[in-house]
């Protein structure tokens, strides 16, 4: 099953969700892209995404370039997640045939409020969202593992 994670820029949250799931997954079934609905060409992992990655798990992504979300990737993946219901409201707008695989992660696991950009923030912040990202990705393993119907 292809998830994509997708944030606005791809280069906070939704590279950390990517990572973050692809990590904790340990399932050949699942695999994880992630893409931004308006990067800004050539841009890579914030410092401080780079870092909380790397602190909590062990994890270099500093390197890693922004992804354009494309009609492509939208038809690869069998489910996309969004950091937020704007976003995911965005791509249903955008992505009308993929309407029905679209999803905001807390919306999709249960979870009140939304994955708010940590761009500019302190170190701290970044650790905030890494600690929402990865608690709402545990309950999106679960859920994917237990409901045979998402895949």
């Amino acid at each position: 099953m292809n998830i994509l994670f997708v944030c606005t820029g791809n280069t906070c949250r939704s590279c950390m969700a990517e990572s973050i799931f692809n990590l904790l997954s340990k399932d050949d079934t699942f695999f994880a892209k992630s893409a931004g609905i308006a990067i800004v060409e050539g841009s890579t992992t914030s410092i401080n995404s780079s870092k909380v990655l790397n602190e909590k798990l062990n994890l270099d992504i500093s390197k890693r370039k922004a992804v354009q979300l494309n009609r492509q990737l939208t038809h690869d993946s069998d489910l996309i997640i969004t950091m937020t219901a704007y976003i995911r409201d965005v791509l249903v707008e955008n992505f009308p045939e993929s309407k029905r695989k679209i999803h905001s992660l807390n919306d999709y696991v249960g979870i009140k409020g939304e994955i708010i950009d940590p761009y500019g923030g302190t170190v701290s912040v970044y650790e905030d969202t890494f600690k929402q990202l990865k608690s709402g990705i545990l309950l999106l393993l679960n859920k994917l593992r237990e409901d045979k119907s998402v895949q």
